[in-house]
């Protein structure tokens, strides 16, 4: 074993237990070197993970989500690549948003392909913005077979606005604390209601045109983009939402107010799943692995 610059304690050996080898990687995007790890199994199937990142970290991931998942995912025959985007991790170049970033998955695939023999299609996992990515990405590239989606990115200040009176704001009112604090009189009346005003004129303001995160990139909002995303991937699709994340209850919102999501996600390529207890990140251990487990079922199934 070594650890890379970035941390990543990597195996350069396989493992007997689990029958994979990790494998630090370097390859070229557009003049920038970008950095991942590559997770290959000794006898892996033609069909590969690449884990994307999304927001502002790295290729190890939250909790180190995504390392765990790629090792789990190769000790199930299923090979896993994460790598970071231009200008974050220990890649090179300028920083970017998601929606900025068909290049650096290109590059990806292409490396990843060419990494694994035998290899011939791949499945893009993301959470949260890099969901989003996946959506943009996944019709351009006829070697994405799939997409696992977890907790999607369609923020709008509406939106939001919206899921957080709904969600946020009902499920304080029944939270003890909430009531202690009130009873004892530490509970600040003045802050509350000035916030719960500026949430509510948020949500009473027309759609927003951009996508909350970053810089609008198009005039057309980002729920219509991903939407017309999801319209035109014709691989399968995996969606896995957590119950206690204003960002899933968000895309849920929009999803089943609109016929259109409605009959895209209804579609029998379309897998879902809902974890009613898991925070954003699916911090906890029962959760990172119920999701591996799901991912890893449902790539072997088809």
């Amino acid at each position: 074993m070594r650890r890379t610059a970035g941390g990543d304690i990597v195996r350069t050996e396989p493992s007997r237990s689990m029958n994979y080898e990790e494998q630090a990687i370097t390859f070229d995007c557009h003049g920038a070197s970008l950095y991942g790890i590559a997770s290959v199994p000794q006898q892996g199937g033609a069909r590969g993970v690449l884990i994307v990142v999304g927001g502002p970290q790295y290729r190890v991931g939250s909790h180190r989500q995504f390392a765990l998942l790629a090792r789990s995912l190769a000790a199930q025959g299923i090979p896993a690549m994460r790598f970071d985007y231009r200008g974050m991790g220990d890649s090179v170049g300028e920083p970017r948003t998601f929606e900025e970033v068909e290049l650096d998955l290109r590059a990806a695939i292409d490396h990843f392909i060419a990494t694994v023999p035998g290899m011939r299609e791949v499945v893009i996992w993301g959470l949260c913005d890099a969901a989003s990515a996946a959506l943009f990405y996944g019709a351009e590239d006829e070697r994405v077979c799939g997409l696992v989606l977890l907790n999607p990115w369609v923020r709008t200040s509406g939106g939001h606005a919206k899921a957080t009176l709904k969600h946020y704001y009902l499920d304080r009112l029944l939270q003890p604390a909430l009531w202690r604090k009130i009873v004892s009189g530490r509970f600040n009346y003045g802050g509350a209601l000035r916030s719960f005003v500026g949430v509510a004129g948020a949500a009473a303001k027309p759609a927003a045109t951009n996508s909350g995160v970053g810089h609008a990139t198009a005039d057309v909002p980002l729920p219509e983009r991903m939407l017309a995303g999801l319209a035109n991937f014709k691989g399968k699709v995996l969606l896995i939402l957590s119950g206690r994340d204003l960002t899933a209850r968000e895309f849920s919102d929009l999803a089943n107010a609109s016929a259109k999501w409605r009959r895209l996600l209804g579609a029998r390529q379309v897998t879902r799943h809902a974890l009613d207890e898991a925070d954003h990140t699916f911090s906890r251990r029962v959760w990172r692995d119920q999701v591996a487990t799901w991912t890893g079922d449902w790539i072997k199934s088809w």
